[in-house]
């Protein structure tokens, strides 16, 4: 059965935990340009204020598989206010653009659903990274490869939950079955429009083929930088192609993985 996290934004805090954990299970490094070295310091200052609340990464990316995003809302009268919280990561997509794409076939879906980028066969050529339409999938100059959450595979895979998940003090974020996950959060969504959030809705049953990290919000998906209609570009077909020309076939897949490995590595050159 598939896995997936449901992420219920209305308890979140933004207290950050879930991005310390990821960062820590994966042995993520800092982002280099979030830093300088100050004379006389004996660790990096930190130089990325996004000038966003508290938001301090601003953005997913290779060595940020978690981001918590902060918003605050104020009124045109400037008498009231509300703070929106979303922990937000890779969405494991059902039709996952990255996947569709990679000619390398680097990007695969395991039996639990969650998609990884093989680092031994990604050869860099960025393709994943320029058709996600949640902006997930992030090139790496240190690695010459691609990398973004990969639903900790290794953990999810020996009977843990996800790293995230364990560390949220709230609950917010759920890791689990899909169907157990979609009938909580049909509850929970029921439960808050009866309360009044009259905004609320659930994001991600339908988006990209059905995601298996999905959303309670509490405004429209727009709000919190999210697509209503996320354009996922169809799958090329380099495996079947393969099994309809038995003639030519490994020469064929031979070729297309060649040409889009000789354009990663020219531009991994050129840089």
């Amino acid at each position: 059965m598939g896995k997936g996290m449901f992420v219920d934004t209305s308890i979140c805090t933004g207290c950050k935990a879930c991005q310390v954990a990821c960062k820590e299970w994966n042995g993520l490094e800092p982002e280099p340009a979030h830093f300088r070295q100050e004379p006389g310091m004996p660790y990096p200052v930190a130089t990325n204020f996004t000038g966003t609340s508290y938001d301090n990464t601003g953005r997913l990316g290779a060595r940020n598989w978690r981001h918590v995003l902060f918003l605050e809302q104020i009124n045109s009268r400037r008498v009231s206010s509300r703070w929106l919280f979303m922990s937000d990561s890779c969405k494991h997509c059902n039709d996952a653009a990255c996947l569709n794409v990679c000619p390398a076939e680097a990007i695969e879906r395991t039996d639990l659903g969650n998609v990884v980028v093989r680092q031994d066969k990604c050869v860099g050529n960025k393709l994943c990274n320029k058709a996600c339409p949640y902006g997930v999938v992030t090139y790496s100059e240190k690695t010459r490869t691609s990398h973004k959450c990969t639903l900790c595979n290794d953990r999810i895979h020996n009977g843990l939950g996800t790293a995230c998940a364990k560390a949220c003090p709230t609950g917010s974020i759920l890791f689990g079955d899909i169907p157990e996950l979609k009938a909580r959060a049909d509850a929970r969504l029921a439960k808050l429009r009866a309360l009044g959030e009259t905004r609320a809705n659930l994001y991600g049953y339908r988006e990209a083929g059905g995601l298996n990290v999905f959303y309670l919000l509490r405004d429209d998906p727009a709000v919190y930088g999210l697509p209503e209609n996320p354009v996922v570009p169809k799958r090329r077909q380099f495996g079947l192609l393969q099994r309809r020309l038995p003639v030519v076939p490994l020469r064929l897949a031979a070729l297309a993985t060649g040409i889009a490995a000789l354009i990663g590595f020219r531009e991994r050159g050129s840089r």
